[in-house]
């Protein structure tokens, strides 16, 4: 039997629908493990949404055992609302990684576009057929777009292991502090 060199968790964070996607690297080839999303529009308020990203990020790690954490980091818009309840979401899946010790690493939107498809703009369909194709996969296994981008995001940090552009590392709660000090209260 084949051991695996590495398990790659990705996460889309998100408020309305959450991505995640899992695979191993065996002697360099990927092959994917598992794709999911939490659906969280059904959830009454912010609060219990985090708690269910929380629960289901310590979930899916309690199942896989990733050795890293690559998370989509949240892209600037208009609406300050919006905004906020994507970096609280995307905060707690930082928090249950890091209460695992896991290490975790960040990717803006368009260098995951640009990993997987060669184009910092490239649609989300875009990304989903070429993770189809390097990936080898004869359908793809959820309706959701959000899953796929999950999956999209441990692709670009299996691709982009050993390079540090545009990337932000932690190994804990104490290297996540120091990095961002304006955090701090």
């Amino acid at each position: 039997m084949v051991s695996v060199e590495k398990i790659i968790l990705g996460i889309d964070p998100g408020t309305a629908i959450m991505g995640f996607g899992l695979i191993s690297v065996k002697k360099g080839k990927m092959e994917m493990i598992s794709i999911h999303e939490l659906i969280l529009k059904k959830y009454p308020n912010h609060e219990t949404k985090l708690k269910y990203i929380f629960d289901k990020t310590l979930a899916l790690i309690d199942e896989f055992h990733p050795d890293e954490v690559a998370l989509e980091a949240p892209f600037f818009g208009k609406n300050v609302q919006s905004m906020l309840k994507l970096g609280r979401a995307q905060g707690v899946a930082i928090a249950a990684s890091l209460h695992r010790n896991i290490p975790i690493t960040e990717y803006s939107p368009k260098k995951i576009k640009m990993a997987i498809t060669g184009n910092g703009n490239a649609s989300k369909e875009q990304v989903a057929g070429m993770l189809k194709s390097l990936l080898n996969l004869k359908e793809f296994p959820t309706k959701y777009l959000d899953a796929s981008d999950g999956l999209a995001v441990a692709v670009c940090h299996h691709f982009n292991s050993g390079t540090i552009a545009d990337t932000k590392s932690y190994s804990g709660w104490d290297s996540f502090l120091k990095q961002n000090p304006d955090r701090l209260k």
